[in-house]
């Protein structure tokens, strides 16, 4: 595993980049303190279900919708919404106090 820390990805991104293309592990870090892990979507990677856990943790945070879920698991959006149940995470989030406040004031 290579370590490559925050300015020298500033001054030179390539040795980030080099080793990702030879899938290669990356750790980063701070001021020699480790900060993070980066690694390519090599399949033997993905087969252990890194991009899973990635894509779910980006959609519950918001960061990508269901349809970018799904495509990036290559599912259907129904079997990525049975994925999200089984996992506990909620298809949508939304404060229901708010939406009858929004009723309220319409009618």
């Amino acid at each position: 595993m290579q370590t490559v820390g925050i300015r020298d990805l500033q001054i030179n991104p390539a040795a980030l980049t080099k080793s990702l293309e030879n899938n290669e592990f990356v750790m980063i870090t701070k001021h020699g303190k480790p900060l993070g892990v980066a690694t390519s979507f090599e399949e033997n990677i993905l087969r252990h279900g890194f991009l899973e856990n990635l894509v779910l943790t980006a959609f519950k945070k918001g960061d990508i919708s269901l349809s970018q879920l799904a495509k990036s698991l290559n599912l259907t959006k129904t079997e990525t919404i049975k994925l999200l149940a089984i996992h506990n995470i909620p298809v949508t989030d939304y404060k229901l106090e708010e939406d009858l406040k929004g009723i309220e004031s319409f009618l």
